[in-house]
């Protein structure tokens, strides 16, 4: 793919994905069956999938990103379910769906038909994350969820790794795959644990917010780049310093996670549109490169369909049997219904990393052509089907999160010790202090109370609008009214753009404050 080529695909895309918010569609869903639409219009240029396009450069900032966004407490907590669906479930989907293709498609050895399931194990969490969060889907729910996502592409790209030695007739077992997985997630670990440390390390001594946010940018890239140079988890390496760097960040400054926010959020969206969009433009390659028959699109039907059961297969009996098996399970996890579950086995869509890992096969591999088709199949077809279904089936079954009004109440009592404390901090900094004007004193004092109740107006409020969103009403229009004067303040030369840049900052911080979703 060419600079042209990419530029034209990010434009469009981007295109895609602003249409798709303004009509609250899922964007992802939107960009895969618009690329699907226009992958045949005449004159319309080749994008290829190149694999380490995807997996260098694409992969590593989006999980960094959402490993920044995730809860470490929340992961460790569920550590164990997330590894049985990160680890197990990768593992029974590819002996599962492997088997299943080599019964509908003989001429694919059984090493093949492994590759074939591990190519087709890992789920990408991007859309179901995003449909559960505008549906608030239960935490826990969505902890497992994007745990999950975090972890799986390390396994099923172990797994990818010793199925194809073994179909190229290399002496790899599944003995020298066990291995291979515990040293390299191990050392994934290691390499990650100790970039983050030393990102972490060299941060808190930068005391620059440009600096700061730069050196971030490079972590995921010298994380995957450093840890598969090592031989161990490139995946996970990105993953552990993003949870490690993410988890320390509160006690960053307040310039560093502001520009974090800001930057991240565009990668997200820029490389998210990317990849759906390219997944879509990949039927007008797909046609051209394989011979696809009625027996074919059958078979691959097929691979859909164990790629979709074995899911619902190991959900029930994973989340059952350990909790009957267990007391201390029983004791320390909240019982899962099995309503959360079915939307969990539903939540099973894949994404681009299957398509990378397809594309990525040798070209002597047997069967090649048959395993890029079905995994091509299988991605789009648990994107449109179970995408397009998912937010129908979540409230069907009324499975919403119940943790706002808690949220809420924890909020205001810590709020409420937080203003305590600054007014607390106030007197002890002006007790002896004769140069502080009293007037300033006072409005402190009143600002930290105003925030230690707005806490709790948002807790108790009604239909009537606190007296808090009054006040942030009212200063965003005073805001928006001081700006419009400097902007015409420097239009007619009376002051210069410097000044309004600093100024318009110093206005954009305050609404930042003051601001609520």
């Amino acid at each position: 793919m060419h600079g042209p080529e990419l530029l034209l695909l990010l434009v469009g895309a981007l295109l895609v994905t602003a249409v798709a918010k303004r009509l609250f569609a899922p964007a992802p869903l939107v960009l895969v069956a618009t690329g699907l639409a226009v992958s045949f219009i005449p004159g319309l240029p080749e994008f290829a999938l190149e694999p380490e396009l995807i997996l260098v450069l694409v992969l590593p900032p989006l999980l960094y990103s959402a490993a920044l966004d995730s809860s470490y407490h929340n992961i460790r907590a569920n550590l164990r379910p997330i590894g049985l669906l990160a680890v197990g479930l990768v593992i029974a989907t590819t002996v599962g769906v492997g088997w299943v293709a080599h019964l509908v498609l003989p001429q694919l050895s059984i090493p093949a038909a492994l590759v074939l399931g591990a190519v087709v194990a890992p789920p990408d969490a991007v859309a179901a994350v995003a449909i559960g969060r505008r549906l608030n889907l239960p935490r826990r729910t969505m902890t497992l969820l994007t745990g999950e996502s975090l972890i799986n592409d390390a396994t099923a790209l172990t797994v990818y790794k010793v199925a194809i030695a073994a179909t190229l007739g290399a002496t790899a077992t599944w003995v020298d795959g066990t291995r291979t997985f515990i040293i390299g997630a191990g050392g994934g670990v290691l390499v990650g644990l100790a970039i983050g440390f030393a990102v972490r390390w060299l941060r808190d001594r930068l005391d620059d917010g440009v600096m700061e946010s730069s050196l971030g940018m490079l972590v995921p890239f010298g994380a995957y780049l450093f840890a598969e140079e090592l031989g161990s988890s490139g995946v996970l390496a990105v993953v552990v310093a993003g949870l490690y760097i993410g988890h320390h960040a509160p006690r960053s400054s307040y310039y560093t996670r502001l520009q974090d926010t800001a930057v991240w959020r565009s990668v997200d969206v820029l490389l998210e549109a990317f990849v759906f969009a390219l997944i879509g433009l990949q039927l007008k390659n797909i046609v051209l490169d394989v011979d696809i028959t009625a027996d074919l699109v059958r078979a691959a039907a097929a691979v859909l369909a164990a790629t979709i059961a074995v899911r619902f297969l190991w959900m029930y009996p994973a989340a059952y049997i350990p909790r009957f098996l267990s007391k201390r399970i029983r004791q320390k996890e909240p019982a899962p219904g099995w309503r959360g579950i079915t939307v969990l086995s539903w939540a099973g869509m894949r994404g681009v990393v299957s398509l990378a890992a397809a594309s990525a096969l040798p070209l002597e591999l047997p069967g090649r052509d048959v395993i890029v088709f079905c995994a091509f199949v299988v991605t789009v077809g648990t994107l449109l089907l179970q995408g397009l279904s998912l937010p129908w089936v979540i409230r069907r079954l009324g499975v919403k999160g119940d943790e706002e009004r808690a949220d809420a109440l924890a909020e205001a009592q810590v709020q409420h010790a937080a203003a305590q404390a600054a007014v607390n901090r106030l007197d002890e900094m002006t007790e002896n202090d004769d140069h502080t004007p009293g007037h300033v004193v006072d409005r402190l004092r009143i600002m930290a109370e105003h925030r230690g109740n707005a806490a709790w107006e948002r807790l108790g409020r009604q239909e009537d609008e606190s007296p808090a969103a009054s006040y942030r009403r009212l200063r965003r229009t005073m805001l928006e009214a001081e700006r419009q004067v400097f902007v015409e303040a420097r239009d007619n030369g009376q002051i210069d753009d410097e000044v309004l840049f600093r100024v318009l900052r110093e206005l954009d911080l305050e609404e930042a404050a003051i601001s609520r979703e």
